[in-house]
């Protein structure tokens, strides 16, 4: 099958990078569906193109970690930009590694970046008129957990 030449393929354009600052977690226990972990979200930092801001505290990561080692996330916070403007963001997430790897991160322990594939699908919701196109758009990105903190590159599809 041959792929239609007007549909080109979706490309990919740096939208922003975050630097979002966690804390110790909330760990509810094994439950029928897994492991489940509330994550705080204390702070940090965003920078795009154009545009700065700061994460405000008070949002939280959820997460699911599977028998098999894998985790879903599902993270919850807002931005506040430089220019005064709130941006929502609900990030979906999937982070899966080898067993060892997987369980010194649930530890807290620093783990190589290469070791664990962290991969997200972010949604963004603003009143902002400058920023009102990520209301319309779909994204993807890459992330790595740090002991203190989560760090991400978000990615526009063109």
């Amino acid at each position: 099958m041959s792929l239609n030449p007007l549909l080109a393929p979706p490309l990919l354009e740096h939208f922003a990078t975050l630097r979002v600052e966690v804390g110790a977690p909330q760990d509810v226990g094994v439950t029928p569906r897994g492991r489940r972990r509330l994550i705080p979200i204390t702070g940090g930092s965003a920078e795009g193109h154009g545009w700065q801001a700061r994460v405000a505290p008070g949002g939280a990561d959820f997460q699911l970690m599977t028998a098999s080692g894998m985790t879903d996330l599902d993270a919850r916070y807002t931005l506040e930009t430089d220019a005064g403007d709130w941006i929502y963001v609900q990030n979906t997430a999937l982070r899966c590694g080898a067993p060892e790897a997987m369980a010194r991160l649930a530890r807290g322990e620093p783990v190589d970046p290469a070791e664990i594939y962290f991969r997200c699908a972010p949604r963004f919701e603003t009143a902002s008129v400058a920023l009102g196109w990520i209301n319309e758009r779909l994204f993807i990105g890459s992330g790595v957990r740090r002991p203190d903190r989560v760090e991400m590159q978000f990615f526009s599809v063109a």
